[in-house]
């Protein structure tokens, strides 16, 4: 049973900073690539920002680059969404995905498991 649970998120004003986690659960996932996925109210689930297997290679939304950094262990099968600078913007559910290949990737078809998502709120 393959289980991604995302924590972390949060009510955090504007200029504040939160550090979602996504724990893997019965599979190992250090060979493929991962990314972070938001859906705000009445809007369409938008990448946030992806990397490969090793994590060196990193790919972010514009709206999101120099703010957010993703990063992964692969010993401990996670992955993480450190947020600062947050915005009221990026008020959303976010959700950690896998893929079932190396690469990163912007385009949630590419995502083989998906978490079911963390609120992250953030006031002015």
């Amino acid at each position: 049973q393959v289980h991604l649970a995302e924590s972390g998120g949060g009510l955090v004003q504007a200029g504040g900073s939160l550090r979602l986690s996504c724990a893997a659960f019965g599979r190992t996932f250090s060979s493929f690539g991962a990314g972070w996925f938001r859906q705000a109210p009445g809007k369409e689930r938008e990448h946030v920002a992806s990397m490969d297997w090793t994590g060196v290679y990193t790919y972010y939304a514009d709206s999101v680059k120099g703010r957010f950094t993703i990063s992964r262990d692969n010993v401990k099968n996670n992955v993480y969404l450190q947020m600062n600078s947050l915005k009221p913007e990026d008020t959303a559910v976010y959700y950690c995905a896998m893929r079932d290949a190396k690469g990163p990737s912007a385009y949630a078809n590419d995502y083989a498991y998906w978490g079911q998502g963390t609120q992250v709120t953030v006031s002015s």
